[in-house]
């Protein structure tokens, strides 16, 4: 578990919707279709890598997801 000061490596749809200024159905859409840098699919959640994400923001690039 993260201690109470410390940022948690992933986040969930909800929070990369508001960070990124999109709708949650987009950020699934981008997820789902592997268009979403950092994203991986845990059962039936989709985590996002914060920093992966933060930095896709940041540039427009980075490592996306591989399709299931």
């Amino acid at each position: 578990m993260p201690k109470p000061n410390e940022i948690p490596m992933g986040m969930s749809v909800s929070e990369a919707a508001i960070q990124a200024g999109l709708s949650e159905a987009t950020v699934y859409s981008l997820a789902n279709q592997g268009r979403l840098p950092g994203a991986r699919r845990l059962g039936k959640r989709i985590v996002i890598h914060r920093a992966t994400f933060e930095e896709w923001l940041k540039t427009g690039t980075g490592e996306e997801m591989e399709n299931e």
